[in-house]
C-alpha cells in the first residue's frame, strides 16, 4: 500500500533513511505532544541528547514526515526498582544478569515540524494521529533536510549545529514586507544571556541573515561600542584560519567586508558624524557640561538659567549657529541683565556674585570659555563636513534600497572625542531623538500605504526597556518610548531587536511582544528563570536549556561551545511552535557555510 503512495519526493527521503542510522523505535506511552523513543542497543552509547531526529507515519492515506529534537534520556531497568533485588545491588554492587543487561533508554522526543509529499511538493502538516510503536526514528542530517527544504534552499541561513548533533539548523530571516521571502509585517526579537554567552556575535549573525535584502533597512543603537567596532577590523586571514583549525567563536566578525560582499549600503556614525537637531537636546547637553559650573552656577540653579536663557537664544540665532562667537557673546550678555539674575537666583547675594564674575570677564578668560566650554557643546550643533542630520540620516530608510546604519553612542567613544559632559542622560536624549525619529517616518510610510521595512537592534536594552520607573526623566520619557512603540510600530514594518544580559528585568509587555526569542547561557537562576518559565512553557525544554555549559569553564577556545534555545517561527523546522536548540558557529565557520566569501 505504501509503495503505491510515494512519489519522486517519497523516494528520495526514503532512500536517504535507508542510508541513516536507526536511533530507535516509538514506544510507549506516546502522544500527540510528546513522544517515547525506545532507544535501540546501538545507539545507547551514542551523545543523543539535543539530536534531531525522523520518523515516517502514515495520515489521511498519505506519508507523512515527522522532525523533532530529542530534548531527554532516562534509564530503567524495572527488576531493579523491585526491594529485595535493590537490597542485592547495594551489597554486590552489580546484580547478574539484570544490571546493564535489562537496562531499558527511553528518549522524549518533542515533534517541531511535519511535512507531507504530493507531487513534487513537500507542505506543512500536523501530528494528528500518533504513528504506531515500533516505527523506525532515524537520524537526520543535512542531505535529508535539503531534500526536505529543497524548494526553500535560497532562503535558508545557517546559524548553528542542532544541539548535541553535528547537523546543521536551517534557519530563515525573513524581510517585513510583502512579496518573495517577506513575512507581510515586523517581527520582534530578543536575545538574552550573561555576558560571555555569545550575544552580540549571534546578533551580528542576524544582521548579515536580513542584509541579504537590499530592500530592508538595519539600524544598530550601540551604547556601548561593540558592534561599531566590527565595522573597523579587517580580519583578512579569516579563511587561511579555517584550514588551520581555528574557528574560535570569539573571532571578530569583519562586518564592512561582509556587507560589501551582499551589496548591503553601510554608514558606521558616531556623535562627531550626527548634527543634533533640537534645542531640548542643547538644554540636557548644556545642563550637563560644565559652563555653568565656570560660572558659579551649580544645582537647581542651572535649570533655572538654561529656562531664562534659551528663549532668549531661540529668538535671536540658531541652533546650527550657536558655535559662532557672536551667539557666545548674546549667552554671555543675557547672563548680565538683572531680570536674568532675578530668574537663576531668588537671594541678593548669589546674583550679586554672578554679576560681579560675568562683568569683570577679560578677554583672556570669555576666550577660554569659549573655547573650552562653549564650542564642544555647539559643534554637535553645527553643520559640517562629514555630518549628517538625524532627520536625513533616519530618511535613507525611506529609500527603496535600504542601509544598514550602525550608530556609536557608546561613552568611551565620546570621551576619545573630548566630550567630557557624556553620560547616560545624554545617550539617552539622542536615542529618544531617532526612536522618535524612527517612529514618525514608519507611520509616514504606513499612511502611504507601504512599509518601512526595518530592525532597530538595541544593545544593553535593560539599561533603557527596564521594567522599573527611573527617577531621571529622560531616561522614563526613553522608555516609555520603547514601550509605546513595540505596541503599535509593527504595523509600520517596524522591528525591534532588544539583546539585553538579563531577561527579567525587560518589561514585560516588551517581552510578550516578541516573537523570536534567543536564550543562551546565563539565565537559570532567580527571577530570570522564573521570567524564562513564563516565556517558555515545556518543562522539558527548560529542563535541557538548564544543561547548557558556561563557555567560560572550556579548556580552550576550541571546544567552546555557545549554544542557544530559540522559540518562534525563526526555522522552518520550528512552526509547531516548540522551542530548538543549536551550538552557534563561530564567525569563519558561519561566512563559510553561508557562502560569505569576503576574500575579495
Amino acid at each position: 500500500m505504501e509503495i503505491s503512495l510515494e512519489n519522486t519526493i517519497d523516494k528520495k527521503i526514503n532512500n536517504l533513511l535507508k542510508n541513516s542510522s536507526i536511533l530507535g523505535t516509538i514506544g510507549s506511552p506516546s502522544s500527540t505532544i510528546e513522544l517515547a523513543l525506545d532507544i535501540l542497543e546501538s545507539s545507547v552509547t551514542r551523545q543523543l541528547v539535543g539530536e534531531l531526529a525522523i520518523f515516517k507515519y502514515l495520515q489521511d492515506s498519505k506519508n507523512h514526515y515527522a522532525i523533532g529534537q530529542i530534548i531527554e534520556i532516562a534509564l530503567r531497568n524495572f527488576l531493579l526498582e523491585d526491594p529485595t533485588i535493590k537490597s542485592v545491588a547495594r551489597k554486590r554492587g552489580s546484580v547478574n544478569p539484570i544490571s546493564g543487561i535489562q537496562d531499558v533508554h527511553v528518549g522524549k522526543l518533542l515533534c517541531s515540524a511535519i511535512f507531507t509529499s504530493s507531487e513534487d511538493l513537500v507542505e506543512p502538516s500536523i501530528l494528528g494521529t500518533v504513528p504506531p510503536t515500533g516505527t523506525y526514528v532515524y537520524q537526520v542530517n543535512d542531505d535529508i533536510l535539503s531534500t526536505i527544504l529543497e524548494k526553500q534552499k535560497s532562503s535558508l541561513f545557517y546559524l548553528g549545529n542542532s544541539y548535541g548533533s553535528k547537523t546543521k539548523l536551517p534557519m530563515w530571516f525573513k524581510h517585513f514586507d510583502y512579496g518573495e521571502n517577506g513575512a507581510g509585517e515586523a517581527y520582534h526579537l530578543g536575545i538574552f544571556g550573561i555576558t560571555g554567552s555569545g550575544k552580540s556575535t549571534l546578533a551580528k549573525m542576524i544582521l548579515t541573515a536580513y542584509s541579504k535584502f537590499r530592500q530592508m533597512g538595519l539600524l544598530v543603537l550601540d551604547p556601548v561600542g561593540e558592534f561599531s567596532k566590527s565595522f573597523a577590523i579587517d580580519h583578512a586571514n579569516d579563511y587561511d584560519n579555517i584550514s588551520n583549525g581555528n574557528h574560535n567563536y570569539g573571532s571578530s566578525f569583519d562586518m564592512k567586508k561582509i556587507m560589501n560582499s551582499l551589496n548591503k549600503e553601510i554608514l558606521s556614525i558616531n556623535v562627531r558624524n550626527l548634527v543634533l537637531d533640537r534645542w531640548t537636546l542643547f538644554e540636557e547637553i548644556l545642563l550637563e557640561s560644565q559652563i555653568f559650573h565656570q560660572l558659579t552656577i551649580k544645582g537647581l540653579n542651572k535649570r533655572y538659567a538654561v529656562d531664562a536663557l534659551i528663549p532668549k537664544l531661540r529668538n535671536k540665532t540658531s541652533l546650527n549657529k550657536l558655535i559662532k562667537r557672536e551667539s557666545f557673546d548674546l549667552f554671555i550678555n543675557e547672563l548680565r541683565k538683572e531680570e536674568v539674575q532675578i530668574l537663576i537666583f531668588s537671594t541678593p547675594e548669589p546674583r550679586k556674585r554672578l554679576n560681579n564674575l560675568v562683568s569683570n570677564l577679560d578677554p583672556k578668560n570669555l576666550e577660554t570659555l569659549y573655547s573650552q566650554f562653549w564650542i564642544p557643546i555647539c559643534s554637535l550643533f553645527e553643520d559640517r563636513q562629514d555630518a549628517i542630520t538625524i532627520d536625513d540620516l533616519l530618511e535613507k530608510f525611506s529609500w527603496k534600497l535600504k542601509p544598514l546604519i550602525v550608530i556609536d553612542l557608546s561613552e568611551q567613544t565620546a570621551h576619545k572625542m573630548q566630550l567630557r559632559y557624556w553620560n547616560e542622560t545624554i545617550q539617552s536624549l539622542i536615542l529618544k531623538r531617532l526612536l522618535t525619529g524612527l517612529v514618525n517616518l514608519g507611520e509616514k510610510t504606513w499612511q502611504k500605504n507601504t512599509s518601512l521595512n526595518t530592525l532597530v537592534v538595541l544593545d544593553e536594552a535593560h539599561r533603557f526597556a527596564r521594567k522599573d520607573e527611573f527617577t531621571d526623566a529622560n531616561l522614563e520619557q526613553l522608555r516609555l518610548t520603547l514601550l509605546d512603540a513595540v505596541r503599535t510600530t509593527r504595523k509600520y514594518g517596524l522591528g525591534w531587536l532588544f539583546i539585553s544580559t538579563s531577561l527579567s528585568s525587560i518589561h514585560r509587555d516588551i517581552l510578550q511582544q516578541l516573537r523570536i526569542m534567543f536564550f543562551g547561557f546565563g539565565l537559570s537562576l532567580g527571577n530570570d528563570l522564573v521570567t524564562l518559565r513564563e516565556l517558555v512553557s515545556d518543562e522539558k525544554a527548560i529542563d535541557l536549556y538548564r544543561t547548557f555549559t558556561d563557555p567560560a569553564s572550556s579548556f580552550s577556545t576550541k571546544t567552546k561551545k555557545y549554544s542557544f534555545m530559540t522559540q518562534g517561527p525563526v526555522s522552518p523546522l520550528s512552526f509547531s511552535g516548540s522551542p530548538f536548540f543549536f551550538n552557534a558557529f563561530s564567525p569563519v565557520v558561519f561566512m563559510k557555510e553561508n557562502a560569505l566569501d569576503t576574500r575579495a
